[in-house]
């Protein structure tokens, strides 16, 4: 349940940010956010990441729906027990569903963070949700699900063929 709420609140950051720089700010219009490193920069993207794909809103849409259920199936299922790796597939969750409403509802992503120490694509906190959950997920796994998730138990008189 806390992971629901979890989800819900990172949803509506996202939505509540993309609605004030949509009311705030003109199409392409900068104001600075915090000086020297970000500006809210208001774009538009039909695309993914990077812009790539911007053709194909509509199958995008539809990777970020599967996406969502299979990631709320495994919240659901637990596929992770330990809550450290719940919250990896929580932001992961709260990123498809952000970015699946402006796609379903306008067509396109919303996006307003810009960096101004590097040339890298604008972002919104969907996208933060995607990559930090991504990464996170991974080195999760990678790392740390082997010491903190529960092992089922194997008992000695089970034959090969029921494991």
């Amino acid at each position: 349940m806390i992971y629901a709420i979890i989800a819900a609140v990172l949803v509506a950051v996202d939505q509540i940010v993309k609605y004030l720089v949509m009311t705030n700010i003109p199409l392409g219009g900068h104001v600075p956010f915090i000086p020297y490193l970000v500006e809210l920069t208001y774009v538009t993207n039909t695309g993914a990441a990077f812009s790539i794909f911007s053709e194909h809103t509509w199958a995008l849409a539809l990777v970020s729906l599967v996406m969502s259920l299979v990631l709320a199936l495994a919240l659901w299922k637990g596929l992770f027990q330990h809550p450290l790796g719940r919250l990896t597939l929580t932001l992961l969750l709260a990123g498809a569903v952000g970015n699946l409403i402006d796609r379903a509802f306008r067509g396109f992503v919303v996006d307003m963070f810009n960096v101004l120490f590097m040339h890298f694509a604008v972002f919104n906190v969907a996208d933060i949700c995607v990559v930090v959950g991504g990464i996170a997920a991974g080195l999760y796994y990678m790392f740390l699900m082997d010491k903190l998730e529960p092992r089922e138990e194997v008992s000695d008189d089970q034959t090969d063929a029921d494991r």
